[in-house]
Protein backbone atom coordinates (compact mmCIF):
# COMPACT_ATOMS: atom_id res chain seq x y z
CA UNK A 1 0.00 0.00 0.00
CA UNK A 2 1.31 3.45 -0.89
CA UNK A 3 1.46 6.08 1.84
CA UNK A 4 -0.36 9.39 1.25
CA UNK A 5 2.97 11.00 2.12
CA UNK A 6 6.14 9.03 2.69
CA UNK A 7 7.35 11.33 5.46
CA UNK A 8 4.26 12.23 7.48
CA UNK A 9 0.71 11.18 8.22
CA UNK A 10 -2.54 12.68 9.43
CA UNK A 11 -3.56 10.88 12.61
CA UNK A 12 -7.09 11.05 13.98
CA UNK A 13 -8.19 10.49 17.57
CA UNK A 14 -11.76 9.32 18.12
CA UNK A 15 -13.31 12.20 20.07
CA UNK A 16 -16.72 10.89 21.09
CA UNK A 17 -15.81 10.47 24.76
CA UNK A 18 -12.70 9.99 26.87
CA UNK A 19 -9.11 11.27 26.93
CA UNK A 20 -8.69 12.30 23.28
CA UNK A 21 -7.11 15.76 23.72
CA UNK A 22 -4.08 14.33 25.51
CA UNK A 23 -3.37 12.03 22.55
CA UNK A 24 -3.67 14.94 20.11
CA UNK A 25 -1.18 17.02 22.11
CA UNK A 26 1.37 14.18 22.10
CA UNK A 27 0.94 13.50 18.38
CA UNK A 28 1.44 17.16 17.43
CA UNK A 29 4.98 17.00 18.86
CA UNK A 30 6.05 14.16 16.56
CA UNK A 31 7.89 15.23 13.38
CA UNK A 32 6.34 12.46 11.25
CA UNK A 33 2.79 13.63 12.03
CA UNK A 34 1.61 16.33 9.62
CA UNK A 35 -1.63 16.83 11.55
CA UNK A 36 -3.55 15.34 14.48
CA UNK A 37 -7.30 15.89 14.54
CA UNK A 38 -10.33 14.89 16.62
CA UNK A 39 -12.67 12.52 14.78
CA UNK A 40 -16.42 12.78 15.35
CA UNK A 41 -17.86 12.25 11.86
CA UNK A 42 -17.52 9.83 8.95
CA UNK A 43 -16.12 12.65 6.82
CA UNK A 44 -13.32 13.26 9.33
CA UNK A 45 -12.65 9.53 9.50
CA UNK A 46 -12.20 9.42 5.73
CA UNK A 47 -9.64 12.24 5.89
CA UNK A 48 -7.10 10.49 8.15
CA UNK A 49 -4.40 7.89 7.61
CA UNK A 50 -4.47 6.25 11.05
CA UNK A 51 -6.65 6.34 14.16
CA UNK A 52 -6.28 6.22 17.93
CA UNK A 53 -9.28 5.07 19.99
CA UNK A 54 -8.63 6.56 23.44
CA UNK A 55 -9.40 5.54 26.98
CA UNK A 56 -12.71 6.49 28.52
CA UNK A 57 -15.90 4.48 28.99
CA UNK A 58 -16.26 1.87 26.27
CA UNK A 59 -20.02 1.40 26.64
CA UNK A 60 -20.68 5.14 26.31
CA UNK A 61 -18.25 5.37 23.40
CA UNK A 62 -20.05 2.56 21.57
CA UNK A 63 -23.49 4.05 22.18
CA UNK A 64 -22.42 7.47 20.90
CA UNK A 65 -20.72 5.94 17.84
CA UNK A 66 -23.86 3.96 17.03
CA UNK A 67 -26.10 7.02 17.51
CA UNK A 68 -23.83 9.09 15.23
CA UNK A 69 -23.82 6.43 12.52
CA UNK A 70 -20.09 5.98 13.01
CA UNK A 71 -19.93 2.38 14.20
CA UNK A 72 -20.00 0.72 10.77
CA UNK A 73 -17.55 3.24 9.21
CA UNK A 74 -15.18 2.53 12.12
CA UNK A 75 -15.46 -1.21 11.49
CA UNK A 76 -14.57 -0.66 7.85
CA UNK A 77 -11.69 1.68 8.76
CA UNK A 78 -9.94 -0.77 11.08
CA UNK A 79 -9.96 -3.48 8.40
CA UNK A 80 -7.51 -1.54 6.26
CA UNK A 81 -5.93 1.32 8.20
CA UNK A 82 -3.61 1.47 11.23
CA UNK A 83 -5.53 1.77 14.49
CA UNK A 84 -4.41 1.87 18.11
CA UNK A 85 -6.78 1.28 21.01
CA UNK A 86 -5.80 2.37 24.53
CA UNK A 87 -7.71 1.08 27.60
CA UNK A 88 -11.38 1.50 26.56
CA UNK A 89 -10.10 1.70 22.99
CA UNK A 90 -8.58 -1.76 23.40
CA UNK A 91 -12.01 -3.05 24.46
CA UNK A 92 -13.59 -1.43 21.41
CA UNK A 93 -11.03 -3.07 19.08
CA UNK A 94 -11.42 -6.53 20.60
CA UNK A 95 -13.47 -9.19 18.89
CA UNK A 96 -14.84 -10.30 22.26
CA UNK A 97 -15.31 -8.71 25.69
CA UNK A 98 -16.37 -10.21 29.00
CA UNK A 99 -17.73 -8.49 32.14
CA UNK A 100 -19.80 -6.17 29.94
CA UNK A 101 -22.73 -4.27 31.41
CA UNK A 102 -26.18 -5.89 31.32
CA UNK A 103 -27.29 -6.33 27.74
CA UNK A 104 -23.70 -6.33 26.46
CA UNK A 105 -22.17 -3.66 24.27
CA UNK A 106 -21.27 -3.04 20.65
CA UNK A 107 -17.63 -3.51 19.66
CA UNK A 108 -15.75 -2.31 16.59
CA UNK A 109 -13.78 -5.55 16.53
CA UNK A 110 -10.95 -6.50 14.19
CA UNK A 111 -8.41 -7.52 16.82
CA UNK A 112 -8.49 -11.25 17.55
CA UNK A 113 -8.44 -11.03 21.34
CA UNK A 114 -10.86 -11.49 24.22
CA UNK A 115 -10.66 -8.79 26.89
CA UNK A 116 -11.97 -8.61 30.43
CA UNK A 117 -13.32 -5.15 31.31
CA UNK A 118 -12.34 -3.43 34.58
CA UNK A 119 -10.01 -6.28 35.51
CA UNK A 120 -8.48 -4.43 38.45
CA UNK A 121 -11.65 -2.97 39.96
CA UNK A 122 -12.93 0.57 40.34
CA UNK A 123 -11.25 3.96 39.97
CA UNK A 124 -9.70 3.73 43.45
CA UNK A 125 -7.81 0.58 42.39
CA UNK A 126 -5.96 2.54 39.70
CA UNK A 127 -2.17 2.11 39.82
CA UNK A 128 1.10 2.95 38.10
CA UNK A 129 3.95 0.61 37.25
CA UNK A 130 7.04 0.16 35.08
CA UNK A 131 6.60 -2.03 32.01
CA UNK A 132 9.34 -3.76 30.03
CA UNK A 133 8.38 -3.68 26.34
CA UNK A 134 11.69 -3.76 24.44
CA UNK A 135 10.11 -4.27 21.00
CA UNK A 136 8.01 -1.13 21.48
CA UNK A 137 10.06 1.30 23.57
CA UNK A 138 13.56 -0.16 23.77
CA UNK A 139 15.28 -1.27 26.95
CA UNK A 140 14.15 1.60 29.20
CA UNK A 141 10.90 0.64 31.01
CA UNK A 142 7.74 2.59 30.28
CA UNK A 143 5.89 4.26 33.16
CA UNK A 144 2.33 2.98 32.66
CA UNK A 145 -0.87 4.31 34.24
CA UNK A 146 -3.75 1.85 34.65
CA UNK A 147 -7.21 3.34 35.31
CA UNK A 148 -10.13 0.88 35.49
CA UNK A 149 -8.08 -1.06 32.99
CA UNK A 150 -9.02 -4.14 30.99
CA UNK A 151 -6.67 -7.06 30.39
CA UNK A 152 -6.38 -9.51 27.51
CA UNK A 153 -7.70 -12.83 28.76
CA UNK A 154 -7.33 -14.81 25.52
CA UNK A 155 -5.44 -14.58 22.24
CA UNK A 156 -7.78 -15.80 19.48
CA UNK A 157 -5.37 -15.95 16.54
CA UNK A 158 -1.73 -16.83 15.98
CA UNK A 159 -1.48 -13.53 14.07
CA UNK A 160 -1.65 -11.62 17.37
CA UNK A 161 1.77 -10.83 18.80
CA UNK A 162 2.20 -10.18 22.52
CA UNK A 163 4.23 -7.01 23.13
CA UNK A 164 3.80 -6.45 26.85
CA UNK A 165 2.85 -8.21 30.07
CA UNK A 166 2.16 -6.99 33.57
CA UNK A 167 4.99 -8.56 35.53
CA UNK A 168 3.47 -8.31 38.99
CA UNK A 169 0.37 -9.34 40.87
CA UNK A 170 -2.19 -6.56 41.31
CA UNK A 171 -5.12 -7.47 43.57
CA UNK A 172 -6.52 -10.77 42.29
CA UNK A 173 -4.85 -10.48 38.90
CA UNK A 174 -2.02 -12.95 38.43
CA UNK A 175 1.44 -12.07 37.18
CA UNK A 176 2.27 -12.17 33.46
CA UNK A 177 -1.08 -10.68 32.42
CA UNK A 178 -1.10 -9.58 28.76
CA UNK A 179 -1.53 -5.81 28.42
CA UNK A 180 -0.16 -4.95 24.95
CA UNK A 181 -0.53 -6.67 21.56
CA UNK A 182 -0.21 -6.10 17.85
CA UNK A 183 -1.99 -7.78 14.95
CA UNK A 184 -0.64 -6.46 11.66
CA UNK A 185 -1.77 -2.82 11.43
CA UNK A 186 -3.72 -2.98 14.73
CA UNK A 187 -2.14 -2.13 18.08
CA UNK A 188 -3.67 -2.20 21.57
CA UNK A 189 -2.59 -1.32 25.10
CA UNK A 190 -4.51 -1.64 28.37
CA UNK A 191 -3.09 1.52 29.94
CA UNK A 192 -2.97 5.30 29.33
CA UNK A 193 0.31 6.43 27.66
CA UNK A 194 -1.22 9.83 26.88
CA UNK A 195 -1.22 10.68 30.61
CA UNK A 196 2.59 10.61 30.77
CA UNK A 197 5.30 12.80 29.24
CA UNK A 198 6.74 9.80 27.39
CA UNK A 199 5.87 9.74 23.67
CA UNK A 200 7.61 6.47 22.80
CA UNK A 201 4.37 4.53 22.30
CA UNK A 202 2.96 7.26 20.08
CA UNK A 203 6.19 7.20 18.05
CA UNK A 204 5.90 3.42 17.79
CA UNK A 205 2.36 3.67 16.43
CA UNK A 206 3.25 6.34 13.88
CA UNK A 207 6.23 4.26 12.73
CA UNK A 208 3.92 1.23 12.48
CA UNK A 209 1.58 3.23 10.26
CA UNK A 210 4.38 4.57 8.06
CA UNK A 211 5.78 1.07 7.61
CA UNK A 212 2.33 -0.28 6.78
CA UNK A 213 1.80 2.25 4.02
CA UNK A 214 5.28 1.81 2.58
CA UNK A 215 4.88 -1.95 2.11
Amino acid sequence: MTAPDKNSLTIGVLALQGAFLEHIHMLKNLPTVSDAIPVRTEEQLKSIDALIIPGGESTSMALIAERCGLLEPLREFVKNKPTWGTCAGMIMLANEATSAKKGGQQLIGGLAIRVNRNQFGTQKESFETKLHMPEVVGETPFHAIFIRAPVISDILSEDVKILGRLEQKVGQTEAETIIAVRQGHLFATAFHPELTYDNRLHSYFVDLALTYYSN
